[in-house]
Parts: C-alpha cells; structure tokens; sequence
C-alpha cells in the first residue's frame, strides 16, 4: 500500500502510509508509549529486558509480509512518526464463525501524546480494516486500551466472551 490520504478533523488531511525499515526506531519508541499505558490499565506485567532489540528485529523480518500491514502517520513537522498500527493475519481451524480459519489481529495501535485528537488512529484503523477487507479477512480481534476502547467501538468492535491470559512466571 503506499499513501492513502483521510480527512480528519473537519477536513485537515493526513496520509497513511505502509511503514519502511527506516520508520523501526519510530515505531519501537511508540511501542513503549503503548506499553506503559497498557500496563496502567492492566496493573503491571513482566516486562524483559532486550525486547526492544526482538521488537526490532521482528518488524525488520516481518515487514512486507504478506499476512503483516504496519501503518504509519508522519509528524506533522516531518521529524518522526506521530502515530502508527499494525494488523496481522492469522488462520486457526475453520468452524461455524471462521469457515476459512482466518482472522485478522490490530496490535500496536499508538498515537504519539503530543499529537492525539486528530484523528489519527481513526485514519490508521480505517486503513487497517481496508486492508483485511482486500485480504477477505472478516473478522478482527484486538485488546484494547482503555484510551483506546471508545474508537474500536465506534467502528463496531465489541466485546465477544471473555479475554483469559496465561504468562509463564518463569524468566
């Protein structure tokens, strides 16, 4: 995908665009943003050192893929990277809600706080759902802020049955 451009904000413009190598930096320093707001809302979780090192890498591999979309908004000054979003797509068995076994996962949604309330996220998620609608993915699942949950609602996201998490507490 290159650059798709959205109105926002009482019809400023802002371009989405698919995310380069050169954006990772950008993109790791807005997955540490995420992660301190998810572990507000969540009340702490291990954290490891060196993840941001495998975040790295795993963008840097991934990227391109065909089953990975990572986009990406431009600070408004050109320096950087004020928000961004990533969609993965996964298959399980099929049954009667998948019939394909496909399913679509928006991770890495992250505005920058210095540029929230423009529309950005709303810009990327529509640029994310096009995606899985051109891939025939129709259903996604996301876990959500609690920043985030208001926008993923209004696109219709909802919750379906409850979300359980295991960590292994060994290092």
């Amino acid at each position: 995908m290159g650059c798709v451009e959205d109105t926002v904000n009482g019809g400023a413009s802002v371009k989405v665009r698919a995310a380069t190598v050169d954006d990772i930096p950008e993109l790791v320093r807005l997955r540490e943003i995420l992660d301190r707001r998810m572990r507000a809302d969540e009340g702490g979780y291990p954290v490891y050192d060196g993840w941001q090192e495998a975040y790295a890498r795993s963008l840097r591999e991934r990227m391109g893929a065909p089953d990975v979309a990572v986009f990406v908004i431009d600070r408004p000054d050109g320096d950087g990277l004020a928000a961004c979003g990533m969609g993965f797509i996964y298959e399980r068995f099929p049954g009667p809600v998948l019939p394909d076994g496909r399913f679509g996962y928006v991770l890495g949604m992250t505005t920058d706080p210095a540029y929230r309330r423009r529309g950005y996220g709303r810009a990327i998620l529509e640029a994310l759902l096009d995606w899985y609608r051109a891939n025939g993915v129709r259903r996604v699942d996301l876990h959500a802020t609690s920043d985030g949950e208001p926008l993923y609602r209004a696109f219709g996201f909802d919750a379906h049955y409850p979300a359980l998490t295991w960590v292994d507490p060994a290092p």
